[in-house]
């Protein structure tokens, strides 16, 4: 079986060790936008990894290419374009597609949690409901969202530990003290212990799920009874007809029932 796993999370990195323990002669081609990633990719056993952004024509030219029987998609629930592209993909070279999602967060009903539908939008709220410091939870792929409307100064941002997300956040303009440079899930009284020390008056996050740390930044911040944005997820076209999997195990018992495991 030739399988090309689609990462970009955490649940991705579980998913090809356990594809590998399946059996000896899986091979596993994982996608990642990063090279941080692939090295995560490539440490939990992929065979091969392709470290660039893939478009509709790439993924069906890799997949012709290297004979993928299956294309299991595990990018983050935020990259619609990747999703959309992987679902294409599938169709056109008439492979089986699977879609690993984390669950969305139940959000509570509280005055202080704004769900909005963009990251523009998040902007624009987080800009007039305060004009304090504004934490930012969300990734350095989204930052820029905020510091096009707020001054940099104003914003404190945790980001992944390395060279890009540093750098990019710099050139964004933010002051070094205002950067969290850490990795993980944390929780409810870590984050709260960062909102205290950095003295948010507003935070941004997106709704990654219980396991990118959704619930635990929502607490948190109702907690100290902060403000908190949360970005909703966006909806992709086509996917309600697709295979979708909530957990690693389930994901891989759609695998075993393709019927191609014994080839």
């Amino acid at each position: 079986m030739r399988i090309m796993v689609m990462a970009g999370t955490s649940d991705s990195t579980v998913l090809i060790k356990k594809l590998k323990n399946l059996k000896n002669d899986i091979y596993i081609m994982a996608t990642t936008v990063t090279s941080y990633g692939a090295q995560i990719a490539k440490s939990a056993g992929a065979n091969t990894v392709i470290s660039k952004p893939l478009q509709k024509d790439g993924l069906t030219h890799i997949i012709k290419k290297h004979h993928i029987d299956i294309l299991v998609d595990s990018t983050h629930p935020f990259a619609a374009e990747a999703t959309r592209n992987a679902i294409q993909a599938s169709k056109e070279t008439a492979i089986t597609y699977l879609r690993l999602e984390r669950p969305a967060t139940t959000l509570p009903k509280n005055s202080l949690i704004h769900p909005v539908a963009s990251f523009p939008e998040a902007a624009q709220l987080a800009k007039t409901i305060n004009n304090g410091c504004i934490m930012h939870l969300a990734g350095v792929t989204t930052l820029h969202h905020l510091t096009e409307v707020i001054d940099a100064d104003r914003i404190v941002a945790r980001v992944l530990p390395n060279p890009y997300s540093i750098k990019k956040s710099l050139e964004l303009g933010l002051p070094g003290e205002n950067l969290i440079a850490m990795q993980g899930t944390f929780t409810a009284e870590f984050n709260k212990a960062l909102m205290r020390e950095y003295g948010a008056e507003v935070v941004v996050t997106k709704d990654s799920g219980a396991v990118g740390g959704t619930t635990s930044k929502i607490e948190a911040a109702l907690e100290l009874e902060i403000p908190i944005i949360v970005v909703l997820r966006p909806e992709i076209l086509g996917l309600e007809y697709e295979k979708v999997s909530s957990s690693v195990e389930e994901l891989i018992e759609l695998v075993l029932k393709s019927g191609t495991l014994d080839e």
